[in-house]
């Protein structure tokens, strides 16, 4: 999963940015590693993991991850190759979603690139870019389609949906308000729209507002809601410290600003969301993993994801639920109890499942 950090100068993007770094720098499974400058690889939080790693005693315990992209070079004009337009296109396209940043607190010693502090100006300097580049998209796509078309029916319900997703950009929204069927999000899956992207906004604040609910902050959540978007509020600066604590000091700095848990751990847990993702467990002495799937996958899907030759060779998959074990304390006793099941091919997988595939090749 690829998230793209996005936002204009002095939002407090590369603080965040650095922070993320910095968690993925603690993890000693995934340790942050230069793929390239603007990557950072962190673990998704769950708490279950730990719980397991005890219950079992076991070696090795293994987060799913996340990578974040800092993307620079956005200005006015990217969508046209002003700045690093391009590569910042290209970077975005390659996101399964987008963060964007947005500064949310006034403060005259930190400039804003546009003079004043403005939320929406802001986010609406960014989203036009990333419209005016799926404009061209879907422009090209209706020109084509139509010329294609000829009592075609497929390319004639191509250029339908096309159009419709044109309107709403000319009015200057974006891709995702459009409502679709299923048929026709798979007609445009491989024009791969930025604004089709799901999009999380960080309201960056200051530390004197934490708790609170300030007036940039509202106006916002009205912007996000008429969208489709969401927002989480955090204190960049506060999660720049919080990322070099660990352990005690960490869980003390978080109760001083009256915290359960840090912006970041909440920014990972809303973009699993945000793209229908979930976790399944496996445990042992050896290790204990979380899997990353998409909400919906079965039984077999969920097995390829350990080997190719678990989903090839799938027969079937025995399966507690992490609370039914936690209630009754071990495996054991959740089959003396029936709580542990065998479930076959057409098995949807839930969060929390505890697995052991059974296959054959």
């Amino acid at each position: 999963m690829k998230i793209g950090i996005v936002g204009l100068p002095n939002v407090g993007k590369s603080t965040l940015f650095n922070s993320i770094t910095n968690a993925g720098a603690e993890c000693a499974n995934y340790p942050f590693c230069t793929i390239e400058p603007n990557v950072g690889v962190v673990p998704v939080p769950d708490n279950r993991l730990d719980v397991l790693t005890k219950m079992y005693e076991a070696d090795k315990t293994t987060h799913a991850i996340i990578e974040f992209v800092d993307i620079a070079g956005l200005v006015k004009g990217a969508s046209k190759g002003e700045g690093l337009g391009n590569k910042f296109l290209s970077h975005i396209r390659e996101t399964d979603s987008i963060l964007e940043v947005v500064r949310c607190f006034d403060d005259s010693n930190i400039v804003h690139v546009d003079g004043n502090v403005d939320p929406i100006r802001d986010i609406e300097t960014i989203n036009l870019e990333l419209i005016l580049a799926d404009m061209e998209t879907v422009n090209k796509r209706i020109d084509r389609a139509s010329k294609l078309a000829k009592g075609d029916k497929k390319y004639i319900q191509e250029v339908e949906v096309f159009k419709k997703i044109q309107e709403t950009l000319e009015s200057g929204k974006p891709a995702r308000i459009v409502e679709l069927t299923d048929e026709e999000k798979n007609i445009i899956k491989d024009a791969f729209l930025l604004t089709m992207k799901p999009i999380l906004y960080v309201a960056n604040i200051s530390e004197s507002d934490i708790g609170k609910e300030n007036e940039y902050v509202k106006i916002v959540k009205e912007y996000a809601e008429k969208e489709n978007a969401e927002v989480i509020t955090l204190c960049v600066k506060i999660e720049e410290e919080l990322s070099a604590l660990i352990g005690t000091e960490k869980k003390e700095m978080l109760e001083m600003y009256g915290l359960e848990e840090s912006g970041l751990d909440k920014v990972i847990k809303k973009s699993y969301d945000l793209l229908g993702l979930m976790s399944f467990l496996t445990a042992g002495k050896k290790e204990v993993r979380a899997w990353t799937i998409k909400k919906g996958t079965k039984a077999p899907g969920a097995a390829g994801k350990i080997h190719t030759d678990f989903e090839r060779g799938f027969i079937k998959a025995e399966i507690v639920s992490y609370d039914d074990l936690i209630r009754l304390g071990s495996y054991q006793k959740a089959k003396e109890a029936g709580l542990v099941r065998l479930e076959g091919k057409d098995y949807i997988m839930q969060d929390g499942d505890i697995v052991e595939f059974k296959f054959n090749v």
